[in-house]
């Protein structure tokens, strides 16, 4: 045969093969969990009660998972504080960086205070990506706190570049790699994909016109187009992440919605998409009792567990003391924000962005339950976290 009689044959051939490759089915995407697999998951949970952890010499979670100051012997001292108290899952912030820098290291450090948690019998729950704070983090050193100032060094993943459509494989990747890497590992409890995804830049530094991404209109089209980007790209990373077929359920909390969370039509694009794709219901909460109690029964409607995965604000009027009996009565999950206080400074008020307490710290604290060494900021609290723990686990045990 002629090499042109070849060319024709391979071309021929090229037309009856390429349609019947078009026609050959594709694997479905994995579904969202039904309502009964996640109440299933659930029941086989003790009630769940922890913290948002970062420990207590990180000032992120670029500085908390980085190889430099990564500091596996301060993490397993301070979640055996959470051991002491009853605690069993806590919630820890991941960042995309980490993998774009050294995929393995990361899975590594990862592992390893897997490890750790599991020794103090705590289940994390892994945040993937977070809209709130700097939006233009960077990996290496971190800066140091700006004295007086809540959590003034937080960064957000992917921030204002990572976000830009361009950038899009890499986040998948990242999100296929870590999910991937721990899809059948019991030791992580579930994955929070994203953080109040539209949240803006305005919380400790006006970023949006700091010189990085100086908006002629003080930065409105900036926070539109992040968010914009997020609700194209919140449900992919959910699609990511199933992908993977974990065997830990996906969740991204509701933060700021309507009054009555059940009413359908009232939701952000954002909301729909974070409670259409949760498996399980996840949200936040630093309100007062009364209406943390109407975010619960409202939010029951939707018939699957619920985590709240934020609170406790002692100055905004949101205790341990008039919260946590409400997750025990509903079987709420109860995350608390901060834990020891360190470099994040959490326990200065929300105020401190615009009033930064210089000369005297704050009486009252506003997150955070320890010291550093390990001392209870307010023991009643740490005994009420104890008592309902323990029965809570007496309960479990007894449905056994």
């Amino acid at each position: 045969m002629t090499r042109l009689s070849l060319t024709v044959a391979a071309v021929a051939l090229a037309f009856v093969v390429q349609p019947a490759l078009a026609r050959t089915p594709q694997a479905p995407a994995p579904a969202r969990w039904s309502a009964d697999r996640a109440n299933t998951w659930y029941a086989q949970q003790r009630w769940l009660v922890g913290s948002n952890f970062i420990n207590s010499g990180a000032i992120n979670p670029l500085e908390m998972w980085q190889a430099d100051t990564f500091n596996p012997e301060q993490i397993d001292r301070e979640l055996g504080y959470a051991e002491g108290i009853g605690m069993n899952t806590m919630r820890v912030f991941l960042h995309d960086q980490l993998w774009a820098q050294d995929p393995a290291g990361f899975k590594k450090r990862v592992d390893t205070f897997l490890t750790i948690a599991a020794k103090h019998h705590i289940k994390p729950i892994l945040v993937l990506f977070d809209s709130c704070w700097d939006p233009y983090p960077h990996l290496g050193p971190q800066p140091a706190p700006i004295p007086g100032v809540h959590n003034s060094g937080w960064v957000q993943s992917p921030g204002a570049v990572g976000l830009k459509p361009e950038n899009t494989p890499k986040l998948k990747a990242y999100v296929e790699g870590i999910v991937g890497a721990f899809a059948n590992d019991d030791r992580i409890l579930a994955w929070d994909v994203w953080n109040e995804p539209d949240n803006r830049d305005g919380q400790t530094n006006d970023w949006t016109v700091s010189g990085k991404a100086g908006a002629k209109d003080g930065g409105r089209s900036d926070q539109a187009q992040k968010v914009a980007n997020v609700e194209r790209l919140l449900p992919q990373v959910f699609t990511w992440a199933r992908g993977q077929k974990p065997v830990q359920p996906l969740t991204s909390g509701v933060w700021l919605v309507t009054d009555d969370w059940s009413l359908k039509g009232k939701h952000s694009r954002t909301e729909e998409i974070q409670i259409t794709q949760s498996d399980v219901i996840s949200f936040h909460s630093y309100e007062w009792p009364e209406d943390l109690e109407k975010r619960i029964v409202t939010l029951k409607a939707y018939g699957r567990p619920l985590l709240l995965t934020e609170y406790m604000a002692r100055g905004n009027g949101s205790t341990f003391d008039s919260a946590l009996p409400l997750g025990e009565k509903y079987h709420v999950a109860m995350i608390n924000w901060g834990f020891v206080v360190g470099k994040t400074q959490t326990n200065m008020p929300w105020d401190s962005w615009q009033r930064p307490y210089t000369a005297n710290a704050p009486t009252l604290w506003f997150h955070d339950i320890f010291y550093a060494d390990g001392k209870p900021y307010r023991p009643a609290e740490t005994e009420q976290i104890r008592a309902a723990t323990a029965r809570a686990a007496a309960d479990f045990a007894a449905q056994k």
